[in-house]
């Protein structure tokens, strides 16, 4: 496992920015990442994750990815129920829908991802790689970026 993929895997390191939005301070992140609140499908809890923002298509979207693959609790959560709320830039709790993109047009985004962002992708793509090669192969798949989830926030 890589170093980036092994820090994506422990908890403090992923939760430490979810102080930051909370206090209010999520503009400091430039709108390159977000926090999103959604309910645990089996608790009904609230919960947080703080993501990366790999695509803006317009000001009322932006495209996140489930980095560590279909099982990542966020993503499972959000498929059980779409409603969630975004807080990005200056903007807090912004209520919002979750979309799972079609595997063509995830794959699509993350290829442009790749050209627009080649230092954060050397960093993202190998982690999704590790994942993501080995279940498109089990699922017959030629192009692992296809099984990657890619979910679009539709805010407001």
């Amino acid at each position: 496992m890589s170093l980036a993929a092994r820090m994506l895997h422990t908890r403090w390191f992923v939760r430490a920015p979810i102080g930051l939005f909370r206090a209010g301070l999520g503009f400091l992140a430039g709108g390159r990442l977000l926090m999103m609140q959604h309910r645990g499908r089996s608790s009904g809890q609230r919960r947080y994750v703080v993501l990366e923002v790999v695509a803006r298509p317009a000001p009322d979207r932006a495209v996140v990815v489930a980095g560590l693959g279909p099982r990542s609790q966020w993503f499972r959560n959000v498929q059980a129920d779409p409603r969630v709320l975004v807080s990005i830039g200056s903007r807090r709790e912004v209520p919002s829908r979750a979309v799972v993109l079609a595997p063509d047009e995830g794959a699509a985004t993350l290829r442009a991802y790749t050209g627009e962002h080649p230092g954060p992708w050397a960093q993202l793509g190998p982690v999704l790689a590790e994942w993501a090669e080995p279940l498109a192969r089990e699922q017959g798949e030629a192009d692992w970026l296809r099984v990657v989830p890619v979910v679009e926030l539709r805010l407001g």
